[in-house]
């Protein structure tokens, strides 16, 4: 790839990141408004033309591992497992 097609690429991807994050916040207010709705009606569960939303509180458990660690130190480093991962960052140079 040139360095002309590079420069084309890593731009598009931006401006398509952009546009996913544009999109994203126009999510969040469409579905902070149903919520509203939900709330306005008194309602957990709304449904419509070929689509349902529900919005409750759902209980789940999952592991502490801070509180684990800072309680058993030893044994927690027994079972911690290094990994390596491969970063890929692409930003905005701002001069």
């Amino acid at each position: 790839m040139s360095t002309n097609e590079i420069n084309t690429t890593v731009k598009t991807l931006l401006e398509i990141r952009e546009q996913i994050a544009q999109l994203q916040e126009e999510a969040e207010a469409l579905s902070d408004s149903i919520k509203a709705a939900m709330v306005e009606q008194g309602t957990e569960t709304l449904s419509g033309d070929g689509w349902k939303a529900s919005w409750k509180n759902v209980q789940s458990s999952r592991f502490d591992q801070k509180a684990f660690k800072a309680e058993n130190p030893g044994l927690a480093a027994r079972y911690m497992k290094a990994t390596t991962q491969t970063r890929f960052l692409v930003g905005e140079v701002t001069a």
